[in-house]
């Protein structure tokens, strides 16, 4: 996928997506399985659900947000995914989700773990701590840059495990995982693929989309 964002993309019912949920979409093969984990709002399972008819369903830690998601007909249940993916069983689903999720959580390491023992494909997108405009921030101003559409700063974040592309690239090689897929997402939307970027792609990356597996054997 390249090119500039031609927009937000809207499901049936009229809410919008962030454009990582739209690259996250658009990997999800048709007549998959799929659990979201913090699926906040439901805005993505409203479209895998209602626009592409897939087999999809969620975890959410907000009572909020499962309650939004369950008056827009959605199957979501309350949960915590540092504690509750245990109780899946092996090879449940095709894919899982967890998008602008790993970051706030316990046990990065653990979970990921997890995502590829439930599932046969785990697609991950978190915020890229080692781009560009938080370093020049950082060196500029001496102050932690407010991160996020919501514009939190270090005292109010849920975030508590911050990482780079390279950390998480590292990370993956270090539990055997393979990297089938890995685009980049820029302020404004842009999705390229990461590998385009060759050793700029920490620096000039917003955001890391990461289609993982297992490797075989």
């Amino acid at each position: 996928m390249t090119g500039a964002s031609s927009g937000p993309r809207t499901g049936s019912s009229g809410r919008a997506m962030r454009h990582d949920l739209q690259v996250i979409a658009d990997m999800i093969a048709p007549d998959s399985r799929v659990l979201d984990i913090g699926c906040g709002d439901g805005a993505l399972l409203d479209h895998l659900v209602h626009d592409k008819g897939i087999d999809a369903r969620g975890i959410e830690l907000s009572q909020d947000g499962v309650n939004t998601c369950v008056t827009h007909g959605l199957s979501v249940v309350q949960g915590d995914a540092d504690t509750d993916l245990a109780d899946y069983p092996d090879g449940a689903f095709d894919f899982v989700v967890l998008s602008q999720t790993l970051q706030a959580t316990r046990a990065p390491r653990e979970l990921l773990l997890q995502l590829v023992r439930i599932a046969s494909g785990a697609i991950v997108s978190f915020t890229n701590f080692g781009q560009m405009r938080i370093r020049w921030r950082l060196a500029m101003f001496g102050r932690m840059p407010a991160i996020g559409d919501d514009g939190t700063h270090w005292f109010d974040t849920p975030n508590i495990h911050l990482c780079t592309i390279r950390d998480f690239v590292e990370l993956c090689a270090e539990l055997d995982l393979e990297v089938e897929r890995a685009v980049s997402l820029s302020r404004f939307g842009r999705a390229r693929e990461l590998s385009r970027f060759g050793s700029f792609a920490n620096l000039q990356s917003e955001q890391g989309i990461f289609l993982l597996r297992r490797k075989a054997g």
